[in-house]
């Protein structure tokens, strides 16, 4: 009796530990959730590549599409407690050279209100009914407010989920992050671009580049069926890609020579009858075991050989945006290996880090040294708006309209005219600002921007002019120096993609009780803008009184200016 009542205690407690999570399915979420993934509209589910092209691809490649390389799930959540559960397509969990957590666990990262990644590790189990994971005792919010942090959970690289569940505590927030709008890198490659072998998802090199970009990164690694095939071709083609990145030489390494030129240029070639975006070539990143076993190493040199007689003879037929990344480059060394060829995670931090390197020259994506220089998003005022879907209402505006005349700002610029709930300055603006796309962020610093601008919010139009006001939210955060290096790097980021157009650089505006540093700051700004050709304008002292202290009228709050402030400053930043 002693036993039973035991047994029914136990059962209880499991069945309230159960009734106090909450579950949220993907696939039941309201439109596509699936980021790094082609076709999301199209497949609905966790595979990399439509139903249609089953019977385009070789079976191998198909049944390797199933897998969930590079996926990834985005959620936002204030709950403590975690838990993913899910049934894989083959309950073979495992490799001999790759732990059941690489080849079909998931990876959980946090990213805080300031942009910052910060890995989660949970308790796992792998049976006969599924995967779970727990992940629990975290914190709950950031310090900017209560709604809780962003989640992002990367799916297995060698396995496909079929049903996957995600749980947080009663009574917590929870929202899956739509899709991202914003078009990938798209990497086509072997076993090592799939993941092979590392301890976890995150841990693939692509997934690497992919977390240090910020950009969406499609997974196109098919474990010894990377062949450069024109049939898989055609579906990468069919990807609206920012940057291609072909990496197959190791599995057409023994492949005869004139095969390897033959396949490369007819790549390039077939992606470029569909765009002119760029093309990365990748060298067979070599094997760890050159020194015992020199036939590999012959194999490794021939191919790459081939491979950049290819790059060159493209280049000479006048193919233009075409890069390629060294062997040597790459750096993989002894220990890098497990097998002297699939890389560990160590191995596929090195490749992606020297990737990383060349795809920032290629899409003119430099990461400086300051924090100033070093894009980031943010989101640090969800409750008044949610600054993701701010910058894709942005994108979307500007896909629309190709603005003449654009504004990037914080929340000075956001809450001026209506763009924001709060809404200051309405007349003024539509006196004098109704030309210009607002594109101002509530609680923006530099580096904010800076991710947008990386992140397309000037790409793909010509404008006129360009004004850029930013920088007062870095006086709590950042020494002057490092304000003035991280208005550079920005400018600089911005005329690199808006060449023509007349860049006006606002100088900081009074704020109560830092009216001295302010002036101090704009000092140093007027003669960086100067130097480096961009036009400067100072309009603060039409905010101040004569004892340099702001004029409380024309300020809600000391900081964000009333109508009144605003018509006092309009005239001098658009004349």
């Amino acid at each position: 009796m002693k036993k039973f009542v035991s047994g029914l205690v136990l059962t209880l407690a499991v069945v309230v530990a159960q009734a106090q999570m909450v579950w949220y399915d993907p696939m039941q979420a309201d439109g596509s959730v699936m980021q790094n993934q082609a076709f999301a509209e199209e497949i609905h589910g966790y595979a990399r590549l439509p139903k249609r092209a089953q019977v385009e691809v070789r079976d191998a490649v198909w049944s390797l599409a199933q897998n969930s390389a590079g996926e990834m799930i985005a959620f936002y959540t204030n709950s403590p407690d975690v838990e993913v559960r899910y049934t894989t397509t083959s309950t073979s969990y495992a490799m001999p050279h790759m732990p059941a957590t690489g080849v079909s666990g998931v990876d959980l990262y946090r990213i805080d209100s300031d942009g910052a990644e910060a890995y989660c590790a949970g308790r796992y189990s792998f049976g006969d009914d599924g995967v779970t994971y727990k992940f629990t005792g975290m914190p709950t919010s950031p310090q900017h407010h209560k709604l809780g942090y962003e989640y992002r959970l990367y799916l297995p690289l060698y396995n496909g989920v079929k049903q996957m569940q995600i749980g947080v505590k009663e009574g917590s927030e929870f929202r899956f992050v739509p899709t991202r709008e914003e078009r990938p890198i798209v990497l086509y490659g072997t076993s090592i671009a799939q993941g092979g072998c590392v301890s976890r998802p995150a841990m693939a090199w692509g997934t690497i580049l992919q977390r240090a970009l910020d950009l969406p990164l499609v997974n196109m690694g098919f474990s010894g069926n990377g062949r450069l095939e024109r049939e898989v071709l055609s579906y990468i083609c069919q990807m609206d890609a920012r940057l291609y990145i072909l990496d197959c030489l190791p599995n057409i390494l023994e492949d005869p020579v004139e095969d390897i030129e033959r396949l490369t240029v007819e790549a390039v070639r077939q992606i470029r009858q569909k765009s002119e975006e760029p093309i990365l070539l990748v060298d067979h990143v070599g094997y760890t075991t050159f020194d015992t076993n020199p036939k590999n190493q012959d194999y490794v040199t021939v191919a790459n050989k081939a491979s950049r007689r290819a790059y060159e003879k493209l280049l000479a037929d006048g193919v233009k945006n075409l890069f390629y990344i060294t062997r040597e480059q790459m750096g993989i060394t002894l220990e890098m290996a497990v097998d002297g060829n699939h890389l560990t995670d160590l191995g596929q931090m090195q490749q992606a880090r020297a990737v990383e390197s060349v795809v920032r020259d290629i899409l003119h994506m430099p990461k400086g040294d300051k924090r100033t220089q070093q894009a980031v998003k943010q989101r640090r005022e969800p409750a008044t708006y949610e600054w993701a879907e701010r910058h894709a209402s942005i994108l979307r505006a500007v896909k629309m309209s190709a603005p003449k005349s654009v504004i990037l700002g914080n929340s000075i610029v956001h809450y001026w005219g209506g763009a924001h709930r709060i809404e200051n300055g309405r007349k003024v603006w539509n006196e004098k600002m109704k030309e210009y796309l607002n594109m101002g962020c509530g609680w923006d610093r530099i580096e904010n921007v800076l991710w947008r601008v990386y992140h397309g919010a000037l790409d793909g139009y010509k404008a006129e002019r360009v004004v850029v006001m930013i920088g007062t939210n870095n006086l709590g955060t950042d020494t002057d120096e490092d304000i003035i290096a991280g208005l550079e790097h920005l400018l600089e980021a911005i005329r690199q993609r808006q060449p023509e157009a007349e860049i006006r650089v606002v100088g900081l505006l009074p704020r109560r009780g830092q009216e001295q540093r302010v002036k101090d700051v704009n000092v140093r700004m007027r003669a960086m803008a100067e130097l480096g050709g961009y036009d400067y304008v100072d309009v603060g002292a039409s905010l101040l009184q004569q004892d340099g202290k702001i004029m409380e009228e024309c300020f809600t709050d000391g900081l964000h200016p009333n109508e009144l402030g605003y018509g006092r400053i309009v005239e001098q930043i658009i004349q």
